[in-house]
């Protein structure tokens, strides 16, 4: 007999790990997305600003690899070794908790509402990876 109520199952902590950095680059794509919206954002991207100064190579390698790091680490997440993984998350999971902390104060709503629940993400990484 098949039954279509939900039940519930035990769900390995990789897949939570990975399924929360997921969630977590959601929140981060949706943030820059409404971002560009915010008056006088494009105009200052076509004139050379970036999130932290003038655009350069430098920087925009720079913004990339943090950018990166929470995409690479949802397959991380499953497959790295044991102890790897979970000092990976645990440290990139507090890291990312710190980087929104520091860019919320002054932003507007939309983006410290967007950043709460990434802090939130963030640290149920670290907490679950411990």
């Amino acid at each position: 007999m098949t039954t279509s109520r939900l039940s519930d199952i035990r769900i390995h902590v990789r897949f939570k790990l990975s399924a929360l950095w997921s969630a977590l680059m959601f929140c981060y794509v949706y943030g820059d997305y409404f971002g560009l919206y915010v008056p006088g954002k494009l105009k200052g991207m076509l004139a050379g600003e970036g999130p932290v100064g003038p655009v350069s190579e430098a920087s925009l390698v720079m913004t990339a690899l943090l950018l990166a790091l929470p995409g690479l680490m949802v397959f991380l997440s499953l497959a790295l070794s044991a102890r790897l993984c979970r000092w990976a998350n645990i440290v990139l999971g507090l890291f990312y908790a710190v980087v929104m902390l520091v860019t919320m104060p002054g932003a507007w709503w939309f983006y410290i509402t967007l950043g709460v629940i990434e802090v939130a993400l963030s640290l149920l990484i670290a907490i679950c990876a411990w």
